[in-house]
């Protein structure tokens, strides 16, 4: 370590840090910033903060999605004496405002600083927000920065993530510093040891990882977890090309790294691991064979055998507390390796249920198992504004309760056993219970009261995983019923949490064990599950679904097997049937595009077009299309389908849904799945997004090619169809078509549309079309359009496109696999929607239509309904239904409206059908 007095406060680390100018932060994807530079930034942020009205002692949140911003914000508030809160957006946005609003009041009206690209996210709740931006302008005024004292509150940190009522941890000056220390000396860290960090800089793990490496007076690099989770690969390309020493990394990580290197590994000299000393294994179960499994695969790359550190650690110890230094000598024959000893500072014990002390690292260790305490100096004193979770969380006697189950073995290292927590770790992310189960318990097909999320751990398995036991709102022997229940718990669970559940279980209400007030023991569903009592709700789960599905029909031949390899790995299960399609076993619109992405890495395909995928949606159907070179959609016009099947079963009379004007129909998808076991779900999407597949010529020629597709599917009425924005008139349009060939058309659902569209489309230009197509993707924000729509207009329109996707977030475009080219093709494919629709005048009528409007792109939702939508009065025979549904315009389908619209939609489709 650097030769001088050891900084008390975090001003004078960063202070210490800057004066060797060598040394500082690698942003993948942006600039390498020096100590000394990312301090100048920090004086100038701090003026900015001063100048915004800010004192020292003000709370600060700053939104952590993107770690340069976030790190620049961070030391401008500790500059300025501000304490910073980091905070990133949920996993399903419509729980963004009430957790602004629940830190708004905790916090007491904290500015909000966010970067500029997601200024245009924000729920408008009334938070002062100003951008990084704004606030980098201000001059750097050195001699105005704050001096604070080594107790005073320096951080915040936030202990359930975005979900449910966080609580705020304390964390002083003196705090993070005590763990920097004690982590140095426990891994025997200097000034050569370079780290990179991966992990979302909400998490307290970010913060150590930027913190210890200046501590050490060593250099970092930073990157997204996206860049990783995407490619775990990268991960260890990384660390080779930066010469990284120290990481970290929850169990997770290494499962997919194993997994990814199972069937191709890089060549010898891509990869060069042997400078790597640590590898910090923390925030989740260190599962020993993965690791096993990772240490020897990545051998030949020079790893070495004792880079593995497992570690235990939480926001209220500042991260990384205890470590085991000895996994590699001891411990790599046992299931789950001890977490280890404690850092200087720290002290552990051990009590039981009625608070006697079993063992503690002061007094001869125990086996015996009981609630893991800490005390030291790293321990936080508790929760900002929350007297009630501060007196909880500590013994009469001043001692930290973890509400983790564990002991201490013969050699004084911890050892987990449980947790007395209702929470589950999935990759190393805290999730909590109450808050899925409030989103199930609403499900039409679940009864209320009566369903509980809880962990589970398949033996093997790298991370926990998540178990949902649910009692049916009908008759528990109803197959279809139950059926739709698990795939709408399924369905419900990713869009909320971003993962889907291992287990569903449809239970009796005897089988939820509760206690003497009526409480779910979730633990007991837990122990019921490894002891084999809810096997019968297991195979009963099974059999239900692999009815719907067809039964289990194996791959056969390479080809087959290989792509259910994929569909297996992306829906993360053990094995999938050839027969069954995509969206049925559970895929959602990002798994498509991971599945696309994977299929063309595996047969070396340059693009395989989202058609194919949709259009053939089972491994067999997949497999037939790569042997007979149709991937690639080379026959042109003749191999077009509009026809899109979302979702197949049940009998109820099936639901045609056209495209927006962007003519893709992958908005449809997550919709599709509440109709399961219901009735059939199709979408139908334009022609040109194939190789060789021209554009429609006219209005006409595109209604008459889809109601010529409906015929082939359902060859008479009753008809439902419906449309979204553009997809309404052209549903319009489908349904007087069948009705004038004597059909009946029992429902005409509109999206979000007035009838008459020519002076809408006359307002469109190429560059208005090209941003909204940018929006639509996800590679712009609301907020720009207006300084890039006057940034485009003067350039040609090929310059336009080329600046929209250079100016994209790289992540997306992995994620999208969008070039230049692709991107181009659809924007002229929108175009030409845009140009048919110039000419269109409604006419005619239809029995009625029931019009599904929400807040509109311009005015207010009374004056979008008042003045526009009732237009429709004039091209139907009866009386219209007009229904409010939540949402934006290009929101309404989005995962954090699509339940409530679902069941909308869904009782709407009833009335009309009978």
């Amino acid at each position: 370590m650097p030769d001088r007095l050891p900084a008390a406060t975090l001003p004078q680390l960063l202070e210490h840090a800057a004066s060797d100018s060598t040394h500082g932060v690698t942003f993948i994807g942006g600039p390498f910033l020096s100590y000394a530079e990312l301090r100048e930034c920090a004086c100038r942020i701090s003026q900015g903060l001063r100048d915004y009205g800010t004192a020292p002692g003000d709370r600060v949140l700053i939104e952590a999605n993107d770690p340069e911003n976030f790190f620049r914000a961070f030391w401008g508030c500790v500059l300025a004496g501000v304490v910073p809160c980091p905070i990133a957006p949920p996993a399903d946005p419509s729980r963004w405002r009430a957790q602004l609003e629940h830190l708004r009041t905790l916090l007491g009206d904290p500015l909000m600083v966010v970067s500029k690209a997601a200024h245009g996210d924000l729920p408008d709740i009334g938070l002062r927000t100003v951008t990084v931006e704004e606030l980098s302008h201000a001059s750097a005024e050195h001699d105005q920065l704050h001096t604070p004292a080594p107790d005073d509150l320096a951080l915040l940190m936030l202990t359930s993530g975005s979900t449910g009522s966080s609580k705020a941890v304390r964390l002083t000056h003196a705090n993070l510093l005590a763990a920097q220390a004690g982590k140095a000396g426990a891994l025997e860290l200097g000034p050569d040891d370079k780290s990179l960090n991966w992990i979302s800089a909400d998490h307290i793990a970010a913060i150590e990882a930027h913190l210890l490496p200046m501590f050490n007076g060593a250099d970092q690099v930073m990157t997204t977890p996206a860049t990783v989770l995407a490619d775990p690969v990268e991960f260890l390309r990384l660390l080779t090309a930066h010469q990284v020493r120290v990481t970290f990394t929850p169990n997770f990580l290494f499962g997919q790294i194993n997994q990814a290197l199972s069937g191709r590994q890089p060549a010898p000299e891509e990869l060069d691991l042997s400078g790597v000393r640590h590898i910090i294994s923390g925030g989740e179960a260190t599962v020993t064979t993965t690791v096993r499994t990772f240490l020897s695969t990545l051998a030949r790359y020079g790893l070495r055998e004792d880079v593995v550190v497992p570690a235990f650690g939480m926001t209220e110890t500042c991260a990384g507390s205890i470590f085991n230094r000895d996994f590699a000598t001891q411990d790599l024959e046992t299931e789950f390796p001890p977490l280890g000893r404690p850092v200087r500072g720290l002290r552990i014990r051990i009590t039981g249920g009625d608070g006697a002390v079993l063992a503690s690292t002061d007094e001869p260790a125990s086996a015996e198992p009981g609630e893991v305490e800490l005390r030291g100096t790293m321990v936080s004193a508790g929760y900002f504004g929350n007297q009630e979770a501060t007196a909880q969380a500590f013994t009469p006697d001043g001692w930290f309760r973890t509400g983790d189950l564990g002991y201490l073995d013969s050699e004084g290292r911890l050892m987990l056993v449980g947790r007395t927590k209702d929470s589950i770790i999935v990759s190393g992310v805290n999730y909590y219970s109450h808050d899925l189960e409030a989103v199930l318990d609403e499900l039409d097909g679940v009864k209320r009261g009566q369903v509980a999320a809880f962990p589970i751990r398949p033996e093997g398995a790298d991370s926990e995983q998540l178990a949902v036991a649910f009692v049916p709102a009908g008759d528990i022997a109803d197959d279809t019923a139950v059926y739709r229940a698990i795939v709408s718990i399924r369905s419900s669970t990713v869009m909320h949490w971003g993962f889907r559940p291992q287990l569903i279980l449809p239970v009796a209400e005897a089988d939820l064990p509760r206690g003497n007030l009526g409480k779910i023991q979730r633990s007991r569903l837990r122990t019921a599950v490894e002891d084999g009592s809810l096997d019968a709700a297991a195979r009963r789960s099974d059999e239900v679904s692999t009815r719907f599905l067809g039964g289990y029909v194996a791959p056969e031949g390479d080809v087959e097997t290989a792509l259910a390899d994929i569909y297996a790995r992306v829906l993360n299960t053990e094995k999938v049937p050839a027969t069954a399609s995509f969206f049925d076993l559970g895929g959602t619109s990002l798994d498509v595009l991971r599945l696309k992405l994977e299929t063309q890495i595996e047969f070396g395909i340059d693009d395989l077009p989202m058609a194919t995928l949709l259009q053939a949606p089972t491994v067999r159907a997949l497999a037939g299309r790569l042997r007979g070179g149709q991937a690639a959609g080379a026959d042109g016009d003749s191999a077009y389908d509009p026809l899109v099947p979302l979702q197949v079963t049940g009998d109820g009379t099936p639901l045609f849904c056209v495209h927006p004007g962007l003519g893709e129909v992958l908005v449809f998808i997550n919709l599709a799945k509440y109709f399961t076991g219901e009735r059939p779900f199709y979408a139908l999407r334009a022609r040109g997004f194939g190789q060789g597949e021209t554009h429609f010529g006219s209005f006409d020629e595109m209604v008459s090619t889809y109601v010529e597709a409906i015929r082939r599917v359902q060859p008479s009425g009753p008809y439902a169809v419906a449309g979204y924005s553009y997809g309404g008139a052209v549903a319009f349009e489908i349904a007087k078509r069948l009705e004038a060939d004597g059909d009946r058309v029992d429902f005409v659902g509109v999206f979000n549309l007035p009838p008459r569209i020519a002076d809408r489309m006359n307002e469109i230009s190429f560059t208005d079309g090209a941003i909204n197509l940018a929006l639509f993707l996800e590679l712009i924000n609301a907020a720009d359009i207006e300084e890039l729509t006057a940034t485009l207009r003067p350039l040609p329109e090929p310059d336009q496109l080329a600046y929209l996707i250079d100016h994209a977030p790289k992540r997306r475009l992995t994620e999208l696999d969008l070039t230049l080219e692709r991107f181009t093709a659809w924007v002229d494919l929108a175009q030409s929607m845009v140009h048919l629709g110039r000419d269109y005048e409604p006419s005619g009528a239809v029995g009625q239509v029931k019009v599904f409007y929400c807040t509109p792109l311009r005015g207010t939702k009374q004056e979008w309904l008042d003045n526009q939508l009732r237009h429709w009065d004039e091209f139907t025979r009866d009386a219209n239904t007009y229904i409010e549904v939540d949402g934006e315009h290009y929101t309404l389908m989005s995962p954090q409206h699509v339940h409530t619209f679902q069941a909308t939609l869904r009782q709407e489709l009833a009335r009309a059908l009978g």
